[in-house]
Parts: C-alpha cells; structure tokens; sequence
C-alpha cells in the first residue's frame, strides 16, 4: 500500500509561537498561511504542519498522490483502494471517503488512540 507523503499534524495552541519554536530547530515554511491558522514546515525530508485550531488531537498524517516535496507522482494508490484494503483487513474507519475521484481523505485511529489522516488532494 502507497501512502505517499508522511507529515505530523500537530494542534498547536499559538502558531506563531510554535513557528518560531520549529524554526530554531531548522524548519522553513514549505506551504500553508499563517493567516489562516495553519502552516507546513520542512526540515530536509521531514515535514511538520501546525494547525491552530483545527484539529483536537496531534495526528499522523499522509497524502497519496504527493512526494515528500508536495509533487504529484504518477504512480500512486488513489485514496479509495487504500480504503478497500484497510477495510479488507478489518480496520475500523473513523470516516470514509466518497465513492468518485479526486481529492478525498480517510480517517483511521489506531491501538493507542491516536489518528490517522490519510489525505488525497488530487
């Protein structure tokens, strides 16, 4: 199963303040808007978005489709068939995605509690 890029969401209290906290750890903004409460950080091949707001729970998240460096990849598995085998394998979807193309996202919360977003954008 390809799940393409892999980032950590993390639900951030100030974003501000916790950009400037990252960049002392040598990230760079790589996409998002401040503005609007979220932000993607990279440092070499590792990704970090903070969300203000947005999100109850720091989460692990990836997006079919995408490189570690946002580019689409031609040969990638579509959201929907990662769907068809998780539920094969009896995993428990916290919400689906939807029966079309495109950009849609699935969410998963494994043994500890902790969520999964698995977010097609294209």
């Amino acid at each position: 199963m390809k799940l393409g890029a892999f980032s950590i969401s993390l639900s951030v209290k100030d974003i501000a303040a916790s950009r400037a906290f990252y960049e002392k750890l040598g990230f760079v903004q790589f996409g998002g808007d401040q503005d609007q409460k979220w932000l993607i950080l990279k440092n070499g091949e590792t990704l970090i978005g903070l969300f203000e707001g947005m999100f109850p729970k720091n989460m692990l998240t990836f997006n079919p489709g995408w490189d570690q460096d946002g580019q689409n990849l031609d040969d990638f598995d579509d959201v929907r068939d990662i769907q068809k085998s998780l539920l094969a394998a009896g995993v428990n979807l916290d919400s689906k995605a939807d029966d079309g193309e495109g950009p849609a996202s699935i969410m998963v919360t494994d043994p500890d509690g902790n969520p999964i977003l698995i977010d097609q954008h294209r």
